[in-house]
């Protein structure tokens, strides 16, 4: 051989090896993927890349004939399949593309023999072919609605019913309806795109060797009059200049965590004043000391009232200002109850409940719900909801119910009826629920409304029957009264669920006013448990349209997507709520739910609501007792897992379970990409009137590539009568203006860390300011800070 013709030979042949290699992995994969039921393109492509392959290897022309009929074959069968969907076509089409591409150029292509014109044209065309399919689907995705709302300036609009001052955001949904809107319209659609940052506070709360995974940052702050309340992951009580950003004080009520907590996380504090506060604005005296206060929720079971003003403790409240949450708490252990958000505070109480580990065991803390006296810290009732008298307060001696569904996310408050609305979980273990008495699943997995001043019942609706997804309620419900399309006014209660449901209750009783009819389910329950034949669907929903396919699965290229289709068929998937098994189940919408603890923004003005769900499918493995999984841990076990994900030894159940997102060996999801929304709902005929992707993997994948693929979320939404919302939330590190009308994106800020937190608005000196706390989330893989960041226009616009 000539040295001329070495290095194009040997070129030749590695080309020749990277399709034959090609062809062998398609080609053993597919059998393997047909054998599980699935596509039987993989076993095509496989034989075409073989044959391919050989023609490079002994240099004939119609290899590339061969391929420009592949290409153009594969393009047409991945529009068959997904459609326009860029990053559906993706991994379809890119490897594709570009070894058809290489092939084409002139220093393979010259080098084969009897090289025609036609076989180097015709591949050329498939290749444009492809390029053409590619570019139109950048601009043509089937996933997202294009729609417009009634525009806001065409509504009266009035704000003095609430009795809370347009500039101040007192509770944690700004209103203790919990609906995320602020009427304030200074930054507004025409001006947010020169918001800018008006000052930085950094907290000093990082994370620490002995915090567990789950190590974040969700708050969103307290305004009052001139004053941020905030607490930091640790749950450092700071309050700041609200114009500057200065801190005024702070309180530490020196947590000691370890890595057995499953949260070490504050979304939020809550804010009290006494009638004498007005009494003593209105003779212009200062207020007594905790006239004004906030309530600081602590991870190891303690509840803290401090003085808005110093930030001393309140020592006409419990202990000195400490109340003790752990009293008549069976298998009390620190980290194992943990009140993770705002308490619901009227004028007479506070009331409260928290979060316990999820699937460690059996004998875990009780989920009660309390109602404590809100100058005092007194004990007024409690609402056990797994006991058989819920309102049986405990003896000297006795204890609330071990295990009994517990409510982690923030409740809602209607002070004219008194009703208190709480999202409740399920009794612990999550996945396996064989033991369950009929007394843990009467108030599980739902919204409980209770009367506020004595804790008595008013109704109670179940979201999801004998829950084995851990498919609680995660959000704060949303109040808002509802013109009806008969024109009547309606009071409800808007529920948002893992699920996808939204669940739209009458807030007097509890029954539906968007219908939610039963629906069959799959079945075949777990040896020793059952299943509810049929789950509530409501008809305002993000839940999927169709069960996950085969053609849904995704990777980065055509190898991995094909290891992904072989693990989906692999595993049991039958729909929604197909029943946990030692197979191994594909749990979707998947344990992180399609709605988390954000909830949604409500604009009661426009009747209108901003939502941001998620599609990030899990896959849950029952692993049953025998070596190494005992039914109980040993002497030396500390207790709690440190994580909600990975092993959960569920001890006292007859099954472990491993719970893991579902994701490819590269880790990439195995869903196709859109994983996180933003979209906004017509709630006068409960219509999705557009549907935006959000979100890039910019801080996501190895290179920072600012790719829109709709990310998944951890925060919600907040609305303005500025016909603004703005959302932080995604899996990359930005704060995004956009408007309600239409979902246009309007304007965006770089973050330092994770923005999983749900922002706030508000006023003070006549200037307008969103805040965001930027500190990240440990196991959502955010990068960690400890930053609170406001943006204002600038002086003069």
């Amino acid at each position: 051989m000539k040295n001329g013709t070495s290095g194009p030979r040997i070129l030749m042949i590695l080309t020749a090896l990277f399709a034959a290699l090609s062809g062998v992995y398609l080609f053993a994969g597919g059998v393997w993927l047909a054998r599980l039921g699935g596509s039987f393109y993989y076993i095509i492509a496989g034989l075409v890349l073989l044959i391919t392959g050989w023609l490079l290897f002994r240099r004939r022309a119609s290899a590339l004939m061969l391929y420009a009929v592949y290409l153009l074959g594969t393009t047409i069968w991945s529009l068959w399949e997904v459609g326009t969907d860029f990053w559906a076509l993706t991994p379809r089409l890119d490897v594709t593309f570009f070894f058809g591409l290489w092939i084409t150029l002139p220093f393979i292509s010259r080098h084969l023999l009897a090289t025609g014109k036609l076989a180097r044209g015709s591949l050329v065309a498939s290749l444009l072919i492809t390029v053409i399919v590619l570019a139109y689907s950048v601009f043509n995705d089937p996933q997202e609605i294009t729609g417009t709302l009634t525009p806001a300036q065409a509504l009266a609009v009035e704000h003095s019913a609430s009795g809370i001052a347009d500039g101040d955001w007192p509770a944690y949904g700004r209103t203790q309806e919990g609906t995320r809107y602020s009427p304030l319209s200074q930054i507004n659609d025409k001006n947010v795109g020169q918001l800018k940052q008006a000052w930085v506070f950094r907290t000093g709360d990082m994370k620490t060797a002995n915090d567990p995974g789950e190590f974040t940052d969700e708050v969103t702050p307290l305004k009052m009059g001139d004053s941020l309340y905030l607490c930091t992951p640790h749950q450092k009580l700071i309050a700041l200049d609200a114009a500057s950003g200065k801190e005024k004080w702070r309180f530490d009520p020196q947590l000691k965590t370890n890595p057995t907590f499953q949260h070490v996380t504050c979304r939020g504090v809550s804010y009290h004043e006494t009638p004498a506060v007005a009494q003593s604005e209105a003779s212009n005296t200062a207020p007594a000391i905790c006239a004004r206060r906030i309530l600081l929720p602590v991870n190891d079971g303690h509840l803290y009232a401090l003085d808005a003003a110093t930030g001393q403790r309140c020592a006409d409240f419990a202990d000195n200002g400490d109340l003790n949450l752990q009293a008549n708490m069976p298998h009390a252990r620190a980290g194992a109850y943990e009140p993770t958000s705002p308490p619901v505070v009227t004028d007479k109480v506070i009331v409260i409940a928290g979060a316990v580990t999820d699937n460690y065991s059996t004998r875990e803390p009780s989920g009660v719900i309390r109602g404590f006296d809100v100058n005092s810290g007194k004990l007024l009732w409690a609402f056990d909801t797994g006991a058989k008298e819920p309102n049986k307060l405990p003896g000297e001696d006795e204890h609330y119910t071990a295990n009994s569904p517990n409510s982690w996310a923030p409740a809602a408050y209607d002070a004219k009826l008194d009703i208190v609305y709480l999202p409740i979980g399920v009794a612990t273990p999550d996945i396996w629920g064989g033991n369950r008495t009929p007394e843990m699943e009467r108030y599980a997995s739902g919204l409980l409304a209770l009367n506020a001043t004595s804790g008595k019942l008013a109704w109670f609706y179940q979201t999801v029957h004998h829950d084995l997804w851990d498919m609680d309620v995660p959000a704060q419900p949303t109040l808002a009264d509802i013109t009806d399309k008969s024109g009547n006014k309606v009071p409800v209660v808007y529920v948002p669920a893992k699920t996808g449901n939204i669940f739209v209750l009458d807030r007097r009783t509890g029954k539906t006013v968007v219908p939610a009819p039963e629906t069959p389910v799959p079945q075949g329950p777990a040896k020793g448990d059952r299943l509810s034949p049929t789950q509530p669907y409501s008809e305002l929903t993000f839940r999927p349209k169709k069960n996950l396919t085969g053609a849904d699965m995704w990777g980065a290229t055509i190898y991995d997507q094909l290891v992904c289709r072989v693990m989906f068929h692999s595993l049991r998937y039958e729909g929604p709520f197909t029943p946990p098994s030692e197979q191994g189940t594909l749990v979707f919408p998947g344990n992180l739910g399609m709605f988390e603890w954000g909830g949604i923004a409500v604009d009661t003005d426009r009747q209108i609501a901003v939502a941001n769900p998620m599609a990030l499918p899990f896959v849950s493995r029952l692993i049953p007792r025998g070596p190494g999984n005992p039914m109980w841990p040993d002497a030396n076990d500390k207790g709690g897992s440190g994580t909600e994900t990975g092993v959960q030894p569920q001890y006292g159940v007859p099954y472990g379970v491993t719970l893991n997102p579902f994701l490819s060996p590269f880790g990439l999801p195995c869903k196709q990409p859109a994983w996180g929304y933003i979209s906004a709902v017509d709630l006068k005929t409960n219509d999705i009137v557009w549907k935006k992707r959000i979100g890039t993997v910019r801080d996501s994948s190895p290179l920072p590539l600012p790719f829109k693929m709709g990310m998944p979320m951890l925060g919600a939404p907040v609305t303005t009568a500025g016909n603004v919302f703005f959302i932080a939330a995604t899996a990359d590190n930005y704060l995004r203006a956009f408007n309600v009308t239409n979902g246009e994106k309007l304007w965006e800020a770089r973050l330092p860390a994770g923005g999983q937190a749900t922002p706030m608005t508000y006023e003070v000196n006549g200037k307008q300011y969103v805040l965001i706390a930027a500190g990240g989330h440990g196991s959502f893989g955010t990068k960690l800070g400890d930053y609170v960041i406001a943006y204002a226009l600038p002086d003069g616009q």
